[in-house]
């Protein structure tokens, strides 16, 4: 078995939690045969065993790349959270210590969880459309390395005034709406946006969550997350926010209109996403289930 260290050097606040320092907790985990490897040279994908394990020490990109190697040779991906959102590595339900998390590697527990593919790529955590995708296009590393996850937010309060929505068309098993959109997410988890809880969703119960918001004023907005985050229950529909479940979810826009997927630019509309349940094998103890 070799242990695969694909450790993003910039990772974490000025590079500390790049290469080194995950090294440091494996073998303090009782891990010796790691091996170093990078996103820029992939030629080490092609050593890659069904019994190995590929470390992704990183964001959810990252993350995301890893996922693509283990799902072509069968290996089994092991998540360090080294980025700014890790909403992967929160459905997952990993320990925070470093240690805690490096020994839960060594012991080689393992589940099965879901991704989503289409014909833009695949995605583990979301594929958004819409305001959501200003986040990864506006927000600056800069303002990543102040402000954490929450410089997603920033960017999109900076961009809510201004930003009257989209007309689209979102299908599911569920049924057909139309109308105009603020913005579209199609999670494949239960967390997206570094940290926001999808209501009734898990990594691996086979389904896609759709949640689609309504341009509105930033009071009802404000309301409507608000519903949602006392009442810890999924909205299903209202007059500001759509949510749906299925396997498969089609989302059709009047013009192109960029994705994104988890965190990195994949393409334009139409997007037609669907869920490939328990296809990818992962260090994990139990995944989170929200309520």
């Amino acid at each position: 078995m070799v242990y695969w260290l694909m450790a993003n050097p910039k990772a974490g606040e000025e590079g500390s939690r790049g290469p080194d320092f995950w090294r440091k907790h494996l073998e303090a985990a009782g891990i010796s045969d790691i091996r170093d490897c990078s996103l820029e040279d992939t030629a080490w994908t092609r050593e890659i065993d069904t019994a190995d394990i590929v470390l992704a020490a990183g964001g959810d990109g990252s993350v995301n790349a890893g996922a693509g190697f283990c799902l072509e040779s069968g290996a089994t991906l092991a998540v360090l959270p080294s980025g700014t959102a890790n909403d992967f590595a929160r459905n997952l339900g990993l320990p925070e210590d470093p240690q805690r998390l490096c020994d839960l590697v060594a012991s080689g527990k393992t589940q099965m969880v879901d991704i989503a593919v289409a014909q833009q790529g695949r995605f583990l955590n979301v594929a958004h459309i819409g305001l959501g995708t200003h986040a990864v296009r506006e927000s600056s590393g800069e303002s990543k390395r102040f402000l954490g996850r929450f410089s997603y937010g920033v960017a999109l309060l900076q961009k809510l005034a201004a930003y009257r929505g989209f007309h689209g068309v979102i299908e599911t098993e569920e049924g057909k709406v139309t109308g105009r959109w603020l913005t579209i997410a199609v999670s494949s988890g239960a967390f997206f946006g570094g940290g926001s809880e999808i209501p009734e969703a898990s990594a691996s119960d086979g389904q896609l969550d759709v949640i689609a918001v309504r341009p509105r004023s930033l009071f009802q907005l404000f309301l409507a997350f608000l519903t949602v985050r006392l009442s810890r229950s999924s909205t299903k529909r209202n007059s500001t926010v759509v949510q749906m479940k299925s396997p498969v979810v089609s989302v059709v826009t009047r013009s192109p209109k960029t994705i994104t997927m988890d965190g990195d630019i994949a393409g334009k509309t139409p997007l037609t996403a669907k869920c490939r349940p328990a296809c990818l094998k992962v260090i994990c103890e139990e995944l989170v289930t929200t309520e």
